[in-house]
């Protein structure tokens, strides 16, 4: 099961919620603002979130990331070259928009990761890794449900932007081309600002 939250900053970010229906566990994805909504909403549906998972470090995409780390007790996984996006205000982009956003207790990912729940394994997500957006881009893929949540990699009609610092045009084009659209042409697609779309 997939719940959307668009939430609200300086930006506009797709939250996800992706929760096993059988246990009522999952994962949040990307909880870029609005921490106390976030937390209301997963109580208002009984969830148990297991894990935290961030496409990337970018502060739109993380700026909830540590009260509810904390609030819920659960990790937060990003891939092993986000350290430098969490812990500097510069690369996360946070400075540019008078945020602080600083993160120092992540735990780290690498291509081709499983993510599963612990009450659940067959429920589980697989790391992708597609930098080019930043150095640190990846996208999490269900085969079993079809679905890929890529972060600022693609969006619904275009591709994401290569204008920051870790941006590189030449690795989005090889991520997209070669990692995104090797995966099934049925896979539903979940940016991080835009509505979903599908590889065909």
């Amino acid at each position: 099961m997939i719940q959307i939250m668009i939430t609200k900053d300086v930006f506009e970010t797709y939250t996800y919620f992706y929760v096993d229906k059988k246990t009522n566990h999952g994962f949040l994805i990307d909880p870029g603002a609005q921490a106390d909504r976030i937390l209301t909403y997963i109580a208002k549906k009984s969830w148990i979130i297991e894990k935290i998972l961030l496409t990337h470090g970018h502060f739109d995409h993380t700026g909830a990331v540590d009260s509810i780390h904390r609030s819920l007790n659960i990790p937060y996984l990003i891939h092993e070259n986000g350290k430098k996006y969490l812990e500097d205000v510069q690369w996360n982009l946070s400075a540019y928009c008078k945020r602080n956003v600083v993160l120092k207790e992540a735990e780290y990912l690498s291509d081709r990761d499983e993510i599963a729940l612990e009450v659940n394994k067959d429920f589980s997500l697989k790391t992708i890794y597609t930098p080019g957006h930043t150095s640190d881009s990846v996208a999490f893929y269900s085969q079993k449900d079809k679905v890929a949540f890529v972060g600022d990699t693609i969006f619904k009609g275009t591709i994401g932007s290569t204008q920051y610092v870790g941006s590189n045009v030449q690795d989005l084009q090889n991520s997209i081309a070669k990692r995104i659209f090797r995966l099934p042409s049925e896979v539903t697609l979940y940016p991080g600002h835009s509505p979903s779309t599908t590889l065909a």
